[in-house]
């Protein structure tokens, strides 16, 4: 008797986490449609579980997919990592050694790629390398490891090995963009061009739609901040920290409100106070921000208020390798995006679809020429931005790709 084919995906990452609700799960539920047999190996933040497991059991019941996790440790820097590791580890091996069948597994990152290329090694497995980004130089260029000191040194070393290691044995490979495709190629690994994909971060079209806003949260928002009434509304949206610069985003909004009178709508459920102290460094008046958090299911609503929305992400080697989901959000919302060079495929897009500014330096110029566009051209641009949301981040299209990398796979 033959065997079949068994995707297991596994993830550091939760499926009780937005990220897993956003950027795994519609895929995974995409593909168990199209009659792939798929389970979930997952790390879950406990308070996470506790308040979207019943919602995250319903999603991956009905699309008969198998999900087991191990709960996220990290009172321990490094230790708790290694734990984590450990723990999906042991699932995976479980589900290995009891399973019938021909198991592939679909690591996402490079944790979860440690586990898939020793279960391909040790149990011949079929092996999906999802790497998201060049994970090492993210805990360098961020400011999480430290080359100059002997661990974060050690740890780099390890793990740059690993990773083309990876790269190597993997059946499949998937990138979220062409320039980290190119970076990868040209390293000379043997690799070829057909075994990487690029699938970005893709976004569910349908959700995020001018159909889906709800008229009565909207004007509840309204009510609550009326300052939001005949104003420029800047918008923000997501979380804080590390890579998006707060002291550079509040220094454009501060040109922009000299411009026109506006408001920032910063849609976060991070720290206010990030927020709050890049606007007293600029001395920018506390009453132009509005600070909001929101659910995945309002979030349309509140992006609806823009009337454009910015990000600045640190520029790095490393984020050549990176695919800003929020981008697909906005966009498919028909709002225009003002955003840095220096980041993934984000350039070339904007060149070619004219969806958005880009700015290329972090200056004063640069944000009066940005905002001089802006406010002269956002009518223009903004009649690009749904059609380009469609053409590069459609969900849809995002899981055809990965449809056309599990069917690739035959028994063995």
């Amino acid at each position: 008797m033959n065997k079949a084919n068994y995707f297991l995906f596994v993830s550091i990452d939760g499926m009780t986490d937005p990220l897993g609700q956003s950027q795994v799960l519609p895929y995974l539920v995409g593909l168990a449609k199209k009659g792939y047999s798929i389970g979930i190996v997952s790390c879950e933040k406990k308070a996470n579980w506790e308040q979207n497991h019943t919602q995250i059991n319903n999603i991956t019941k009905a699309a008969n997919i198998k999900w087991e996790y191990s709960f996220y440790k990290n009172s321990i820097p490094f230790v708790s990592q290694i734990q984590n590791y450990n723990s999906l580890k042991k699932i995976v091996k479980q589900t290995i050694i009891n399973s019938p069948n021909q198991i592939i597994l679909h690591c996402r990152s490079y944790l979860a790629g440690l586990i898939g290329l020793n279960a391909k090694k040790k149990y011949s497995t079929g092996l999906i390398f999802d790497m998201r980004g060049f994970w090492a130089d993210e805990r360098i260029d961020g400011g999480i490891w430290n080359k100059s000191k002997p661990i974060g040194r050690f740890l780099y070393s390890y793990f740059k090995k690993k990773e083309k290691e990876i790269l190597i044995h993997a059946d499949a490979v998937i990138s979220l963009t062409q320039k980290a495709k190119s970076i990868i190629l040209n390293w000379e690994l043997g690799i070829n061009n057909s075994k990487i994909s690029v699938i970005p971060c893709c976004v569910d079209l349908e959700h995020f739609s001018e159909k889906t806003i709800n008229e009565n949260v909207l004007s509840t928002i309204k009510t609550n901040y009326p300052q939001l009434n005949n104003k420029f509304v800047l918008s923000y949206v997501g979380s804080l920290g590390t890579w998006y610069m707060s002291d550079e985003m509040i220094a454009f909004f501060k040109i922009l409100s000299q411009k026109t009178d506006a408001v920032f709508l910063i849609i976060t459920k991070d720290d206010k106070e990030i927020i709050y102290e890049a606007a007293k460094k600029q001395g920018l008046a506390l009453d132009k921000l509005i600070i909001v958090a929101s659910t995945r299911n309002d979030m349309p609503t509140y992006i609806s208020l823009s009337s454009a929305s910015l990000f600045f992400i640190k520029p790095s080697f490393s984020k050549s390798a990176s695919s800003p989901t929020k981008m697909g959000e906005i966009l498919s919302m028909g709002i225009p995006i003002i955003t840095n060079t220096g980041i993934g495929d984000v350039e070339n897009i904007i060149n070619e679809s004219d969806c958005g500014i880009l700015i290329s330096d972090f200056n004063d110029s640069s944000y009066q020429n940005a905002t001089h566009e802006l406010l002269e051209r956002s009518h223009v641009i903004s009649k690009n931005t749904k059609h380009t949301a469609h053409n590069y981040f459609s969900l849809l299209d995002g899981i055809e790709k990965y449809n056309h990398v599990y069917s690739s796979f035959t028994i063995k």
